[in-house]
C-alpha cells in the first residue's frame, strides 16, 4: 500500500466530460438566444416609458443584459478552453475526472464517501447531477488530493477544519 500526503497539486486544464460540455453549450445557445431577446424587449419597453435617466425600469433592464453578457462571455471562454474526456478511454486504474470514487475516512472508521470527480467548470457553473452521487471538483483539496491515485492508496488532505485521511477502496465509471 502507498501512503502519499499531498498539501496541493496544481491543475489548470479545463478538463470537463462530453455531456458537461453539451449541457454548457445549450445553456450558452439559451442565453445568446430566448433570454436576450427577452431582456432587449425589457430595455425596449423601459425606453418606451421616457425619460432614461430616472427609469427604475430601464436600469434594472440594462443591468440584467450586462450580468447576461458576462455570463455568456464566461460560457464562451470556458467552452473555448475545454478539453473533454472521452469517459470510454479513460483510465480506471487511477482517479481522473468522470470516474466515480469510493473512500474510506480513516479518521471515522466506517464513514465511506463516494464521489463523481468533474471539472471545476463543470460543477461551478452547471453543477451536473450525476445519478445520487455527489460531484466533488477536480480542483477542491480533496478533489487535488485523490487524482492520479490508485485504489488502495492513502491520501491526507489539508482542509479548514485540518487534515483528512482518506483511503480510495474503489475507483469506476
Amino acid at each position: 500500500m502507498k501512503v502519499k500526503r499531498l498539501a496541493s497539486k496544481k491543475n489548470d486544464t479545463n478538463e470537463m466530460r462530453r455531456s458537461s460540455y453539451d449541457a454548457l453549450k445549450e445553456q450558452l445557445t439559451t442565453l445568446r438566444t430566448e433570454r436576450l431577446l427577452e431582456v432587449a424587449k425589457k430595455i425596449e419597453e423601459a425606453r418606451a416609458q421616457g425619460d432614461l435617466s430616472e427609469n427604475a425600469e430601464y436600469i434594472a433592464a440594462k443591468e440584467e443584459q450586462a450580468v447576461l453578457m458576462d455570463k455568456i462571455l464566461h460560457l464562451e471562454n470556458t467552452l473555448n478552453s475545454a478539453k473533454i474526456v472521452d469517459e470510454e478511454k479513460i483510465d480506471t486504474t487511477k482517479v481522473g475526472i468522470g470516474l466515480k470514487v469510493t473512500l474510506d475516512d480513516l479518521d471515522n472508521p466506517g464513514k465511506t464517501y463516494t464521489y463523481t470527480l468533474v471539472g471545476s467548470e463543470e460543477l461551478a457553473i452547471i453543477g451536473i447531477p450525476t445519478g445520487g452521487i455527489q460531484s466533488i471538483s477536480q480542483k477542491s483539496p480533496v478533489g487535488q488530493a485523490i487524482t492520479g491515485h490508485e485504489v488502495g492508496d492513502e491520501v491526507a488532505v489539508k482542509i479548514p477544519r485540518g487534515t483528512r485521511h482518506l483511503k480510495i477502496t474503489a475507483i469506476e465509471r
